[in-house]
């Protein structure tokens, strides 16, 4: 092992300053009895420590750290992350030049060592003028599994994902909105590990595999949210899904007031989902507990405690410059090292600047027209299946946006006022509303618009910059 030591330090030393910065590591080395093997593209220090017994960490004991100055190695940043707790391993991506790449993963050894260090290193001044970001890595071990025939059940999809995937735990597969029998024509294969779903998802790619003779489309899924338990022990919001369409949000109170009455404040209902809002917040996990399974109106319900979202991270928990696999960078936001801004462009038509800068638009999507051949199959999909770069309005980009983080509807509310020289000017004012917290907040851009469709598109992309 300690020539494996040697080897890796050594292979930094290229970039570095020879036997000195070598030296540095190997010091590290001996003194924390952690071993380090390079391999793969990473460098990795630890995984187990010295002493450790028993299986890795759970998940959500890594952090992704990025902005990492490309001549600074682990001498530098153990000592800095281990103000936070124990490390178990450190992933330090690598260059083949000896460089690192900007990025490392670090995993401590509980939960609550890693939130410790997003909270007091994220954005931390590692070097004179250089800060670096800290966020919960996304170990996403959930792929998407789309276009699959909607007579499917969750066992035989299970069982087909088993045949040519391996490291299968589960298979998460929704209810028609109108149709209980069929599913929705898309499933979620949950794996044992990142690993396992990357191969898997090599493994299925598009003309490779075709299950009951359909070719599927297969993504990564939408990383679940991660909030604190801080935050979750004060929750008294259930979220209930696989409703019917026609249960009313009436009848979802009266059955959720059966198993102790008065305790529900209010229900808000959209489409075959609700949130379920308690009094007190026994009683909103009591009755979880009790209702879970339960059917209302035939559709047997699936209900947990709701995740609130953070608005002020929801729209950047990316700009440290981690992505996750198949997602896309929805802003251009601020680089603090060169000051600049990305632009992803505007919609067509549109050309405003917002406090001096290019307001920011959805992702590009491709504009082509494609012509209907006789036979062609045409598949119902709801709009909120879609990606982001399949939109080209920022009005559509925020509805998206507002589904996906489980909000109410944007309400847009028009005003107007007259130019120096007669002209109608027009702005909307955009109220956001939080079906989990009962938060409000209105977003109004300082420009107006000579048109109604210009006005809306502004406030939308005025709304998607600042939340």
């Amino acid at each position: 092992m300690h020539e494996e030591n040697k080897a890796a330090a050594n292979g930094c030393s290229q970039i570095r300053s020879g036997a000195q910065n070598g030296a540095a590591l190997l010091a590290l080395m001996e003194k924390t009895g952690y071993s380090m093997v390079q391999q793969n593209g990473q460098r990795k220090f630890g995984g187990p420590p010295p002493g450790w017994e028993g299986p890795p960490p759970p998940r959500g004991c890594e952090v992704f750290v990025g902005k990492i100055p490309r001549d600074m190695y682990e001498d530098e940043l153990v000592p800095v992350f281990e103000r936070a707790g124990k490390i178990y391993e450190l992933r330090l991506m690598m260059e083949f030049s000896g460089e690192n790449r900007g990025y490392a993963f670090v995993m401590y050894t509980t939960k609550e060592e890693a939130q410790l260090a997003i909270k007091i290193l994220n954005n931390y001044e590692i070097r004179p003028g250089k800060f670096i970001g800290v966020c919960v890595s996304l170990d996403n071990c959930r792929l998407f599994i789309g276009a699959i025939p909607k007579d499917k059940k969750k066992e035989e999809i299970l069982n087909e994902m088993k045949k040519v995937t391996e490291g299968v735990v589960d298979v998460i597969v929704y209810p028609n909105a109108t149709d209980k029998t069929k599913n929705r024509g898309f499933a979620f294969v949950e794996y044992e590990s990142h690993r396992a779903a990357a191969m898997a998802r090599r493994r299925l790619i598009p003309g490779t595999f075709q299950p009951w003779g359909h070719t599927i489309q297969v993504d990564w899924a939408d990383p679940e949210k991660v909030v604190d338990e801080e935050t979750m022990q004060r929750v008294k919001v259930l979220y209930v899904r696989n409703l019917m369409i026609s249960t009313t949000e009436d009848k979802i109170k009266a059955e959720f007031n059966k198993f102790k009455p008065g305790v529900v404040e209010r229900v808000k209902k959209l489409r075959d989902y609700a949130f379920v809002h308690f009094f007190h917040r026994e009683d909103a996990v009591a009755a979880m507990s009790v209702m879970n399974g339960k059917c209302i109106d035939g559709a047997s319900i699936e209900v947990t405690l709701a995740k609130p979202v953070n608005k002020e991270s929801s729209w950047k928990q990316h700009f440290n410059g981690q992505m996750s696999p198949g997602s896309e960078n929805l802003l251009g936001l601020p680089n603090k090292e060169d000051g600049t801004q990305k632009s992803l462009g505007k919609p067509a038509g549109l050309s405003v600047r917002l406090n001096g800068q290019h307001s920011p638009g959805p992702p590009e999507a491709e504009r082509s027209i494609y012509p209907i051949f006789p036979g062609t199959k045409l598949t119902p999909i709801s709009m909120y299946s879609l990606k982001l770069n399949h939109f080209s309005s920022a009005v559509m980009h925020l509805d998206y946006f507002c589904h996906k983080n489980s909000w109410a509807p944007p309400e847009y509310s028009l005003y107007s006022t007259t130019s120096q020289d007669g002209k109608i000017l027009l702005v909307y004012k955009v109220l956001i509303s939080s079906i989990v917290d009962d938060s409000q907040t209105c977003f109004m851009p300082e420009k107006l618009c000579t048109t109604v469709e210009d006005a809306k598109e502004l406030a939308a992309q005025f709304t998607l910059l600042h939340l």
